[in-house]
């Protein structure tokens, strides 16, 4: 039904799109008195202002109504959502620890059992990290500059 309300919804909207090209603007009025006048003997000594004025809000009444019921029909399905989410891989993942307020502690990196025989070990070539400097000490200088 929805994709059936697509369709004449582009329809309408299409078909509203020509109603307005179709119509004069406030400015043709003024452009009759330079020999531009023919134009309006095709509908009548009224032109066809009634009819397309009549189809143009009929026709906007109709978008409008669809558009809202578009919109509550997509806002009532998203509304209720599932009480299990599917996750896919990601449900595969085991959830981190959760680390207590005010502590300065980083938990460690979960590792499923499967993966530990993976991680490398560390490497005593690595150098260590300096020791923070105090506050109120100068900084050091770069090496070599």
């Amino acid at each position: 039904m929805l994709l059936f309300l697509t369709v004449i919804y582009l329809l309408v909207a299409i078909a509203m799109v020509a109603l307005i090209l179709m119509q004069r603007g406030a400015g043709a009025q003024a452009g009759a008195g330079f020999g531009g006048g023919a134009s309006a003997t095709v509908f009548g000594a009224r032109g066809a202002s009634s009819f397309l004025t009549k189809a143009t809000k009929w026709l906007a009444i109709v978008f409008f109504s669809i558009s809202l019921y578009m919109a509550w029909h997509a806002t009532e399905r998203s509304a209720a959502p599932e009480a299990t989410a599917d996750l896919g891989v990601m449900a595969q993942v085991p959830v981190a620890p959760a680390v207590p307020e005010g502590s300065t502690q980083v938990p460690a990196a979960v590792v499923p059992a499967a993966s530990q025989s993976q991680v490398p070990a560390a490497d005593a070539s690595v150098p260590a990290v300096p020791a923070a400097e105090t506050p109120g000490s100068a900084p050091s200088e770069p090496a070599g500059e």
